[in-house]
This record gives structure tokens, sequence and C-alpha cells, in this order.
């Protein structure tokens, strides 16, 4: 029978996972956890572990590097990682005792190294931080306290000053909220959070945005009696603002071209009545089915999911839909707090997105009918992806313009027709978007 896997065990393992193949922390958490056979308590710590070290990886790399005679680049990944975990636990989380955390680095740095000597030298370099935990000072720079590369940094900066962007980097670093999205065809917000009450949850009303709950102690949601029966879904409260802003309506023909996992698809069914159609899109065939799997559930009959790629051109869709949002592939940068890690890929590939967008945009604003509108969006905060996009768009496609519109609370631009919502403003996922109205006349730039 083989050695059961802790929770620190687990973490290791997602975190040599995400440096050595790349993969992303939140997918390969789900699978090794589902593999282990934790409890709750143990997969809960473990999730809070490897987020936790990836949240503030640089600033651990400094302390440990202060300490240690080894540089970390030249540890295997496992010690690196196992050194880590420790200091983690050892800087910021008061109910595990140091001795704990540095009895198992230990452990794990002798499995996990073929070297004989990193044992040593992980119980060395941990016993100093131990001791020297109090007089420990942490870097004044907002970049290393936080966690945030060098570019990205400044590029917050240049766009809020540096106060601010010290905010929001902060922020990055926080738990986000878990908001439930009312499917207002099953339920009241009121039925909803007694439901969900009745099974040990707490739920609370959203502070400003209707329809939306807030949710606490959820353990697994899928195992929820209101999840199964369709009473709500989860969805930041941005992505339900963007809708809002799009302004779906009874008998409406809706396409979400980028749609997966369906959350703005379901919003639009809902604020429709279930009187219209949605045509959700995505180029993946297995979200496809996640987006089918998630109407069911619902009982969102209108929705018709459809496999498609878009910037490819469907001849049938051609001025068909009053309204067209397009949430498009973009650098994810505004929910670091959801995926710690997404802050440490490497900035050269990024630069080509604006022109997978454009292409996009191109492509979809020729399936909105004329005097029909369009919902440009993206879940990242760079210009380069958000307003320059939407400028370059207007500067092609002369039968477009910006058009303003109303959202529950204050927020910046909502009248010019482009907001941004920003996790230390709002307590929101960062998120952009913008809402174009097609004229009356004309024919879209090819």
């Amino acid at each position: 029978m083989g050695e059961r896997v802790s929770a620190r065990g687990v973490a290791l393992d997602a975190l040599v996972a995400c440096e050595r193949q790349g993969a992303w922390s939140d997918g390969y958490l789900k699978r090794a956890l589902r593999a282990a056979g934790l409890d709750s308590r143990d997969a809960a710590l473990a999730t809070r572990l490897c987020f936790g070290v990836l949240q503030n990886r640089l600033l651990l790399d400094d302390c440990l590097g202060r300490l240690s005679t080894v540089r970390l680049e030249k540890m295997d990944a496992a010690v690196r990682n196992s050194l880590r975990l420790a200091a983690y636990q050892v800087l910021f989380l008061d109910r595990i005792p140091p001795h704990a955390a540095v009895s198992e680095a230990v452990e794990l740095a002798r499995r996990g190294s073929r070297n004989p000597r990193s044992a040593g030298l992980v119980n060395g370099v941990l016993r100093t931080l131990v001791r020297q935990k109090d007089s420990l000072e942490f870097p004044e720079d907002p970049a290393l306290r936080y966690s945030h590369p060098r570019w990205l940094a400044d590029a917050f900066a240049a766009r809020l000053g540096g106060e601010e962007a010290a905010a929001l980097m902060a922020a990055d670093n926080g738990e986000p909220p878990i908001c439930a999205q009312v499917n207002l065809g099953k339920a009241t917000p009121e039925e909803a959070a007694a439901a969900l009450g009745a099974e040990g949850v707490e739920a609370v009303p959203h502070p400003w945005l209707p329809g939306c709950l807030l949710l606490s102690h959820t353990g697994s949601l899928e195992t929820l009696t209101a999840f199964r029966e369709g009473l709500f879904y989860i969805q930041d409260a941005a992505a339900r603002l963007a809708v809002l802003a799009a302004g779906p309506g009874p008998g409406m023909e809706v396409l979400d071209a980028c749609a997966a996992p369906g959350g703005k698809s379901f919003a639009a069914a809902i604020a429709m009545g279930g009187q219209g159609h949605v045509v959700s899109c995505d180029i993946h065939p297995h979200k496809i089915e996640l987006i089918r799997a998630g109407a069911r559930r619902l009982g969102l009959d209108c929705i018709s999911p459809e496999l498609l790629d878009g910037k490819v051109c469907k001849e049938e869709f051609l001025h068909r839909f009053d309204l067209v949002i397009a949430d498009v592939p973009c650098s994810g940068l505004g929910i670091i707090r959801k995926k710690p890690d997404i802050r440490y890929k490497a900035p050269g590939p990024l630069e080509g997105l604006p022109r997978v967008q454009q292409a996009i945009l191109d492509n979809v604003c020729r399936y909105v009918k004329p005097g029909g509108a369009l919902l440009y969006a993206t879940c990242t905060l760079l210009e380069r992806e958000n307003e320059a996009v939407v400028r370059s768009f207007l500067d092609r496609q002369k039968d477009f313009t910006l058009e303003g519109f109303q959202l529950p609370g204050a927020f910046e631009g909502a009248d010019r027709g482009m907001v941004t919502c920003w996790p230390h403003r709002h307590d929101t996922d960062g998120f952009f978007f913008a809402k174009l109205r097609r004229s009356g006349i004309g024919t879209p730039q090819e």
C-alpha cells in the first residue's frame, strides 16, 4: 500500500509542476487533490499553501536568499519549493507551529532530491529563518513586497501612480469573494440564500449588485442541492456588470462569441427571461460540453452551444444578432487573485495578443445587425489590450461608436461606454468592457 500523501506534499507537487511543466496551479491542484483523496481540511491547507507560495514567491525568495549559502536557482526544484513552502508557513501562517513546517520541509527535500546534502541545507536555512523571523525586514519596494514581476509593477504604476499600484498589488494577494449569481427563473435571491443557508452555506446579498450573493463556508459547491437544482451559478461581479452594460432583453438574438465557461451566456439568458436565443460559442469541444451542461443544470433552454473560432467568419451569422458579446482571449492579469501564477507569464508572448483581439473584433462585428450592439471584454488590466484595442477598432470600423450605459454603483467611464473594474477599488476581478453601437446603415470593413 502506497504512503499517504500529505497536504504539503500535494502543494509541493503542484509548485514543482508549475515550474517544470508550465502547469497552471488551479487545474493541477484540482486533479492532484482528487488523486490524493485528502479530506476537506487537508485539501484546503494544500490549496492555501500552494497559492500562498505563488502569491509571495519573489518575497520568499528574497528572504531565503539572505539566509542561504546556496543560490535558490542552483537548487533542485523540489528543494527550492520545500524551502518556499516552509518559509510561507513561518512568515505568514500563525496556526502552524514553525517546527512542524521545518520538519516536513526537510523530509520533502530528502524525498525530492538526489543530493544527500539537500535535507541538511533546508534544515539549516529554515532554522535560521525561525530564529530571525521577528527581526527580518520585508523590502519596501512594492513589486518585491507583493511579488509582482518588475515589468508588471511598472505597467501598473504607469497607469495608476505608485501608491495606488501598490494597493492593487496588495489586493492581488488577497482572497477573492465567491459570487453567486441567482438564477431568477428558478428562485428569488432570498429563496436562494435560504436554500444555501439550509445546507450550511452563509449567503449574504452583494453590497451593490442586485441578484448576487456572496458565499462563505461553501465546501464543495457542486455537491450542494441548491447548485444541482440550478438556483445559482458562480460568476464574478465584474463579468455580471459587463452583461448588464450590454443590455440583453426579451426576444433578442444574442451571440456570445468566446463563451466558455458560459457565465455571460447564462446571465444574458436570465436577463432575457428565456425569451429569445443565445448562441454560445467556443473553439474547444470540451468547453462546449461545459456550457451545455451548465445551461441544462440552470434550465436555460434558449442557449445553443456551438463550436466556432471567433476569428473565422460564419456566413449565416452575418448581420444577424441584436447583441454580440466578445470576451476575448487575453493576458488574464486581472484575475491574479484567482490564478496567482499568471503574474509570472513571460511578457514577450503577451505582446501579440492585441492582434488576436483585433482579429476577433473585426470578424464578429460583422455579425451585429444594423442598430445592434457589440460588447468587448477582457479580464486584464493592460491598456494595450483594452482601451487601445477599442480605439484601433473604432478607427477601422466607422459605423461603430461607443455608447454609454448605467450600472449599479459608481464606475468611472460608464457614461462614455468603457469601464475598468479594479480589485482594490471594487473588490472584483480586474475586468474591462466597452459597449459599441452599430449605426443603422453601412457595412463593417473587411
